[in-house]
C-alpha cells in the first residue's frame, strides 16, 4: 500500500520547539535551526520547492518571488497578524492562499502600549539606568527625575481595532480620558464602555492629546500617516508611542522635531528601517528624551505558541481542502 507523501512546509524562522515538533509530525517541515533571516534568493528557492510557506515579518514575500514561472507555493501561512511582508494582491492573482494569526496579541501588544506609555513620561528607563550604568545617585530629592502624571491627560490612540480598543482598556484604568481616530467609528456599546471620543480629523486628535498611541496596521493607506505635516500638529509637551509599525511615522521629522523641543519624547518598540535603528534614536535615548525597545510587543512564550497553534490550523485545514479560517483577501486590507 503507497503511503501518501507529507506537503513540503518550509519555516523560514525558529519557532517555539512544540510548534516545530507539531509540524514535523504532521508534514515534511524544512525547519530553520539557525533563527537567521531568509535572503531573497533563498525565499525564492523555497516558493519554487515547498507546497507551504510560513513566513514572518522579517520575510518579504514580493511579487518577484510569488510570480517566478515555477513557483510551486499553494498557501502561505504567514506566522504573524500583520500581512504587509506579503503582497496579497499578487499571490491572490497567481491563485496562492494568504493566512495570517489574529487576535493572538493583542492583549500582549497592548500591554506593552501601556508600558512605554507610562515609561515615557514618567522617565521610567533614564531613572533606572541611573543605578545600572554606576552613575552617581545622592538619594531621593524633591525636585530630582521629575515627569508628568499620567492621570488626567488625554490618550489619542490611532487605530481602534483589537488592539487599540485593549489599550483603551487599560489607559482607563489609569484614569486617562480616551479619543480616537479611525476609518469609522466603533459600536456605540463599545464607546460607551470606553468613554471614547470618536475624530474623525487626524488633524484636529493630533494637535489636542497628551500622548499618541500608534495602533494601526501598515498598509499602503497608512504609509506615513504620521506624515512630517502631521507631526507638527503635535503640541511640543506630548508623547508618541508606537507599537504597531515604524513605516506609520515618518521617523526622520518625528527625530528632528524631539531633538528640537518640538515634542516631549516617544516610546518605540518599532522602526521605520527595522532591524536599523537610526543612530539619532540612540542618541536620544541616552539623552532621556526617547524609550526604545527592540519589537517585543508580541514576546511572550504563550503568544508565540497560539501563533503556531494558529499556523497549523490553517495549514491543516487548507490541505483538507477547505477554507482556512484566518484566509486573507485583498479587499481586507
Amino acid at each position: 500500500m503507497s503511503v501518501k507523501k507529507k506537503p513540503l512546509v518550509v519555516v523560514t524562522r525558529k519557532l517555539p520547539d512544540s510548534i516545530e515538533t507539531r509540524m514535523r509530525e504532521l508534514f515534511d517541515a524544512r525547519i530553520n535551526l539557525e533563527d537567521t533571516p531568509m535572503s531573497a534568493e533563498q525565499l525564492a528557492e523555497a516558493a519554487r520547492t515547498a507546497d507551504v510557506l510560513v513566513p514572518t515579518v522579517t520575510d518579504h514575500v514580493n511579487a518577484d518571488i510569488i510570480n517566478q514561472p515555477d513557483c510551486k507555493l499553494r498557501l502561505i501561512a504567514n506566522f504573524g497578524n500583520g500581512v504587509d511582508n506579503i503582497d496579497v494582491p499578487a499571490a491572490h492573482a497567481r491563485g496562492i492562499t494568504v493566512t495570517n494569526t489574529p487576535k493572538v496579541l493583542t492583549e500582549d501588544t497592548a500591554d506593552m502600549t501601556m508600558a512605554l506609555i507610562l515609561a515615557v513620561p514618567r522617565r521610567m528607563i533614564e531613572g533606572a539606568s541611573i543605578l545600572t550604568d554606576g552613575k552617581p545617585w545622592a538619594g531621593w530629592s524633591p525636585t530630582w527625575m521629575l515627569g508628568h502624571r499620567i492621570g488626567g491627560k488625554r490618550l489619542g490612540i490611532i487605530g481602534m481595532g483589537r488592539i487599540g480598543q485593549a489599550v483603551a482598556r487599560r489607559a482607563r484604568a489609569f484614569g486617562l480620558q480616551i479619543h480616537y481616530h479611525n476609518r469609522r467609528p466603533v459600536a456605540p456599546v463599545i464607546a460607551e464602555e470606553l468613554g471614547a471620543t470618536y475624530w474623525e480629523s487626524l488633524d484636529q486628535m493630533l494637535a489636542r492629546m497628551d500622548i499618541i498611541s500608534v495602533n494601526c496596521p501598515h498598509t499602503p493607506a497608512t504609509y506615513h500617516l504620521l506624515s512630517a505635516r502631521r507631526l507638527k500638529l503635535i503640541r511640543k509637551d506630548a508623547y508618541i508611542v508606537n507599537t504597531a509599525r515604524g513605516e506609520v511615522t515618518d521617523e526622520d521629522t518625528l527625530i528632528k522635531l524631539i531633538e528640537g523641543g518640538e515634542i516631549a519624547g516617544a516610546g518605540l518598540d518599532v522602526y521605520e528601517h527595522e532591524p536599523a535603528v537610526n543612530p539619532k534614536l540612540v542618541r536620544l535615548a541616552r539623552a532621556g528624551k526617547v524609550t526604545l525597545l527592540p519589537h517585543m510587543g508580541s514576546a511572550t512564550i504563550e503568544g508565540r505558541v497560539e501563533m503556531g497553534e494558529k499556523v497549523i490550523i490553517n495549514i491543516r485545514t487548507f490541505l483538507d481542502a477547505h477554507k482556512p479560517p484566518d484566509r486573507v483577501l485583498p479587499s481586507m486590507l
